[in-house]
């Protein structure tokens, strides 16, 4: 089978759980004998360019196309217009508009349509939406026929916490209507998906995202030098609405006032991130909270290692693969039960994430009592080790063979 799948990052330059769960699949469906072309928006010239030449050479049935663009996950108009502020002059014939570059982009999937062949479409989130139309518009006018699968792994009532962008929101419901299956990254998205955009069930199948378990070993153990004298509780996640790096905080001002050995270590950029500085030194724990910004490859398992507490605070996530990431290295979690990885996990602890007495509550009992951290820890270890990318392959690869038949 050959796929033809439009996302927009990658490891290793990725900058949010998009890319993970892409690489992830893509590896899943290609030890399972699918052929995937897979199509990138990269700027010329950039370091992405030798990446691909060699993933290329030795990926063996996973194939990169890139398309010429300053469009990335997570990204807002206004995001757009500061990189596109920075970008090269002869990106000006496109214009500073995202929503213009987002109908260029699907223009040139067109072209690339053209070119390949294949037998499905299947495309990651909104900005690839309208090139999985256009690409199947090609095949039709050709007289043939070829399924286009739209996978969510956010919505923009999750991105913005209830007040979508009315224009994305018209996007993604036009994808959803236009596509012969929806997969849904957890039923918590697919009720929302159903509720919001007014989806068949039927049409909505759900595939959790997952991890290979197996696939790397731990790091070695290491003696951090801030452990010898602290608790650490983690934050790891961008900095915006979603995911709730202010209720992060508040729970940090909680604990301080209850014990103030621990330190808080906050790993992620985003838009809110110069807020939230603000926020830590407003509320008198500025002394308290390490920022890192962005952290990628093994220094994300180093925080994991270092922390006796990963703590997922999203106010609504559609799945939440750094949870499966932190049981990987042995971390204790507490989950937002607001979260579709919360379905699939049961060796963590979970709490709404506007409930902040319950997280503190939580944090504590899992900082003070050594028998439950490490029973959270070698349990979520030993479930992660059953965990692997091979099983959403072959969901997904259900979902091909069921669309083609229709």
């Amino acid at each position: 089978m050959r796929v033809l799948m439009f996302g927009w990052e990658f490891p290793p330059f990725n900058s949010g759980g998009l890319g993970i769960a892409c690489y992830g699949l893509t590896k899943g469906l290609s030890r399972q004998g699918v052929e995937i072309t897979f199509v990138l928006p990269r700027l010329e010239g950039n370091k992405g360019e030798d990446y691909m030449k060699v993933l290329y050479a030795g990926s063996g049935k996973v194939r990169f196309r890139s398309v010429g663009s300053i469009l990335k996950p997570y990204i807002t108009s206004k995001i757009y217009k500061e990189e596109f502020s920075r970008s090269d002059p002869k990106w000006s014939i496109y214009g500073s508009d995202l929503f213009r570059e987002v109908y260029r982009y699907s223009q040139e999937a067109k072209r690339i349509a053209e070119e390949e062949d294949f037998d499905v479409i299947h495309c990651h989130d909104w900005l690839t939406y309208p090139a999985g139309i256009e690409a199947k518009k090609v095949v039709e006018k050709k007289g043939s026929k070829v399924p286009l699968i739209v996978h969510v792994h956010a919505t923009e009532f999750d991105r913005t916490c209830g007040n979508p962008n009315g224009y994305v929101y018209y996007l993604e419901r036009d994808g959803m209507n236009k596509a012969d299956y929806v997969i849904s990254v957890s039923n918590y998205t697919k009720d929302m998906i159903i509720r919001h955009y007014g989806i068949n069930p039927e049409k909505v199948h759900v595939v959790h995202n997952s991890i290979d378990g197996e696939s790397e070993p731990l790091l070695d153990e290491e003696d951090f030098e801030i452990k010898k004298y602290h608790k650490i509780v983690l934050f790891l996640g961008r900095m915006t609405i979603q995911k709730g790096p202010d209720h992060f905080l508040w729970i940090a001002k909680k604990i301080s006032e209850i014990d103030d050995n621990v330190r808080f270590i906050m790993a992620g950029n985003g838009d809110m991130f110069s807020r939230i500085v603000e926020e830590a030194a407003n509320l008198g724990i500025g002394d308290k909270v390490l920022f890192t910004d962005f952290l990628s490859g093994r220094d994300v398992d180093k925080a994991y290692r270092m922390a006796d507490v990963y703590v997922m605070s999203s106010i609504s996530e559609p799945f939440g693969i750094t949870v499966l990431e932190a049981m990987k290295n042995s971390t204790p979690v507490i989950v937002s039960r607001q979260s579709g990885v919360s379905e699939i996990v049961k060796n963590c602890l979970v709490a709404d994430f506007w409930d902040i007495d319950e997280m503190v509550n939580k944090i504590l009992a899992v900082l003070n009592h050594p028998e439950l951290r490490e029973s959270l820890a070698i349990g979520g270890l030993n479930e992660i080790k059953n965990f692997s990318w091979d099983e959403p392959a072959r969901k997904c690869i259900s979902i091909y063979e069921k669309a083609i038949q229709r």
